[in-house]
């Protein structure tokens, strides 16, 4: 399965900036899908945040995922990778 990946950039009311990508499958193109994808993730955080807007989430590249991470598309719909400030 290849993947397209959304680089992604959010304050955090900290002031600290999370960097995490969102994969979702290469024929999604729907920005407001991916954005509530990311929403998605950041509910689940523990911290406050100031939201997940369309100049923080860049479509960045096509690469072929994981096993992995294609179960984790095919349940979910989308997999996240945290890169920076995301605990």
């Amino acid at each position: 399965m290849k993947i397209a990946v959304w680089d992604t950039y959010v304050m955090r009311k900290d002031g600290a900036t999370m960097h995490f990508d969102i994969l979702v499958p290469e024929v999604v193109k729907d920005e407001l899908l991916i954005l509530e994808y990311g929403q998605d993730y950041l509910r689940s955080k523990p911290f406050g945040t100031l939201g997940l807007r369309a100049e923080g989430c860049s479509f960045c590249h096509i690469e072929k995922v994981t096993d992995a991470l294609s179960e984790a598309i095919a349940n979910k719909g989308y997999a996240i990778i945290e890169m920076e400030n995301c605990d």
